[in-house]
Formats: C-alpha cells, structure tokens, sequence
C-alpha cells in the first residue's frame, strides 16, 4: 500500500480525485504538478504541503513561486520539475495523470528509480509500451493501472495462474454521446455536443476521445501492453450503463468481470491501496436499481478512429506513436473550432500517411514519431 505519492497532473479530472482518495487514506502527497493551472495549484499545494510543486509553462512557473514564498515549498518548471516531481524520493507511489504524451519521460524516470506507478496516462504505453514495460521488469516497477477498464482487467485477472489462460479482454465502451450516429450524422456535431459524455464526468481531451472512440483504440493498445497480448486477443464491446467495467474470457469459457458505479476514485483508491481493499465512503452499486445491463458491438465505420488505432496496434513500432501526436493536435483543433468532428479521424489518417513508420524505435525514434505526428495533423 502507497504511503506517500507525487501526482503529476494534479488539477485535471484524475488529479483531482486523487486528492480527494489521498486525504481520505491520510496518505502524505510529497510533489504536485500541473501545466498552467496555478490558481487550483496553489490551492493544493496550502492544502496538502508538498515539497515541490513543478507548472509546466515557466511563466506560470513563477508567478506560483512569487505566490509560495511564504511556505517551504520549491517550485520548478518545464519537464525537468516532472522529472524531479517522479524522481523525488519520499514518493513510493507516482500518479501520472498527466494528459498525452508528456507523460512518457516522467514514467520512465520514475520507473528507473523503483517507484510504484498509478498509471492513468495511457498515451505512456501507446507511444511506448514495449520500451516502458521492459524497463518496468528491468527496474522491479510495479505498473498498476487506474483507467478503469484496465483496472477492472487488472483487478479480474488476480486469481489467474497463468496468462496462457486468458482467451479474451474484453473493454467495455459506453458508446460515448454519439452512440447510433452515421458517420454522416457526426460531420456537424460541435464541440459542445461532443463533451456532454453520458456517464463520465471527464477532462475535455479524454472526452472527445470518447465521443470519437479512440479512448478505447488507445486503451486496446494500453492493454496489449500491460498484459503481453496480440491485437487478437483484445476487443471493444459497448456498454451503454458503464457499471461492468470490463471483463476477462477464459480458455475455459468462464469470465470474470469487475462491476461498479461509474466512479473514478474506485480504480484510484486500489491503485494506491493494492494489493488492499480500503473502506470507501462513496456510494456503492445496487444491483436492484441500476436497470439492465447491454452489449453490442462498436460501429468502426461512424466512428473511424477505433479502426485506425486497431490498425496502428496491429502496424507496430512508431505507428502508435504517430497517431496519438496526430489526435491530439487534432482534437486540440477541434476544440477551438477549427476542424469540424470528422476531421479528427481524417487529420489522423493524414499523418498516418505522411509519416514513415519506424520498427524497434528507441526512446529518440518515439519521441520525433510524436513531433512528427503533431506536425503533419496540423
């Protein structure tokens, strides 16, 4: 069980809850981080007396140290406060909640030095999850998953003896606000109409991924990585209740699934308490009340992205790396109102095909994909 943590990416959604999960456990938070959030950071770091707070922008950087100066809190910028953010040794566990890409460093610097990590940065192990995970079994890091759905795999498969057991991971995918559109359908929907999510109250980024579906196309990716499976052993099902948050099926026939409310301070809390299980003062599930649970299978032609991260799992080397830069350059565009829904998809496939794809990337090779990616999406 976490004893004492550094969160990166304190002030968005995850960030947040895991707070909230922290002070309830009476765990001691030692760094905080955030990209420009200085007014709720500040907030935080009175709060909860890290002793480091790390604003990416250096601008922010400052004002924050002007604003601290009263308590013994150091703060730095830019990716070198990340890395020290990760690195810091009174941290046993570190929370990269972080959006996108630049999670990748943090996770590895923490991993080097023996830390546990509460993955929520799924972009970590879509860039480079090969590279991550290896340096996990190298180092002796304990990787504990907090998206839900790889929560729900992880907290299933518990009492698996062998993964050799394991025919199928099955995610669940609420179908996200556009659930039985056509494509055609989709090409006016606004900003607006994508972040009204159904069941999740989510950062805009991780939102609109849903709407689009690639959240779960990264997330079968994630799950490749984490559990050292193919693509053909990985599926999306729709879910619309979001309470099975995903299931395993075992070569025997029998599949386990974890059930709960949609609630993201559930995955948190076993990642800081596993192999616990702490009290939790939220509501819990009631199976009499939550109506009938449905499946159905995901539409990859009104919803293309799904698709193109299937084929870029299936590609390998930096195809991942590619598209994850190219969506959120694109979805960034999205938001300002610049590109219309379906573009997001299109600017992807764009980048897909003008960038060259590398086979056993190094760190570097990841990295440039990224750039690279953002640069032909824009």
């Amino acid at each position: 069980m976490s004893k004492c943590i550094s969160v990166l990416g304190s002030t968005g959604s995850i960030g947040r809850q895991t707070l909230q999960v922290a002070e309830e456990l009476g765990l001691r938070v030692a760094a905080l981080t955030a990209g420009r959030q200085i007014d709720l950071l500040e907030q935080q770091a009175r709060q909860f007396r890290p002793c480091l707070a790390a604003v990416y922008e250096e601008a922010a950087a400052r004002e924050l140290r002007e604003r601290l100066k009263d308590l013994p809190i150091q703060v730095m910028s830019g990716m070198e406060g990340l890395l020290a953010a990760a690195e810091l040794a009174d941290a046993d566990t570190v929370v990269t909640a972080v959006m996108g890409s630049v999670g990748l460093e943090p996770t590895l610097a923490a991993i080097r030095k023996k830390k546990r990590i509460a993955l929520a940065n799924k972009e970590t192990l879509v860039c480079a999850g090969e590279l991550v995970m290896a340096e996990a079994k190298k180092y002796g890091a304990e990787i504990v998953p907090v998206d839900s759905e790889h929560s729900a795999i992880f907290q299933s498969l518990q009492g698996c003896r062998d993964r050799s057991e394991i025919k199928r991971l099955l995610l669940t995918c609420s179908g996200g606000p556009f659930f039985g559109k056509s494509f055609a359908e989709l090409e006016h929907m606004t900003a607006g109409d994508a972040l009204r999510h159904p069941n999740w109250t989510m950062g805009a980024k991780i939102t609109i991924d849903s709407a689009t579906l690639m959240n779960k196309g990264l997330e079968i990716i994630e799950a490749m990585r984490l559990y050292g499976l193919p693509l053909s052993q990985v599926e999306a099902v729709i879910h619309r209740q979001s309470i099975v948050h995903s299931l395993v099926e075992f070569r025997d026939g029998a599949m386990l699934a974890q059930l709960g409310t949609p609630d993201m301070k559930l995955p948190i809390r076993y990642a800081l308490t596993y192999p616990y299980r702490a009290e939790t003062p939220d509501r819990t599930l009631d199976l009499l009340s939550c109506g009938p649970l449905t499946f159905s299978a995901p539409d990859e032609t009104a919803f293309p992205c799904l698709r193109i991260a299937k084929q870029c799992a299936a590609a390998g080397g930096t195809a991942c790396a590619i598209m994850n830069g190219a969506n959120e350059v694109a979805v960034a565009q999205f938001l300002r109102g610049e590109i219309g829904f379906n573009d997001i998809s299109r600017r992807v496939e764009q980048a897909l095909s003008r960038v060259a794809v590398k086979y056993q990337p190094s760190l570097a090779d990841i990295l440039e994909a990224d750039r690279l990616g953002r640069e032909a999406a824009g």
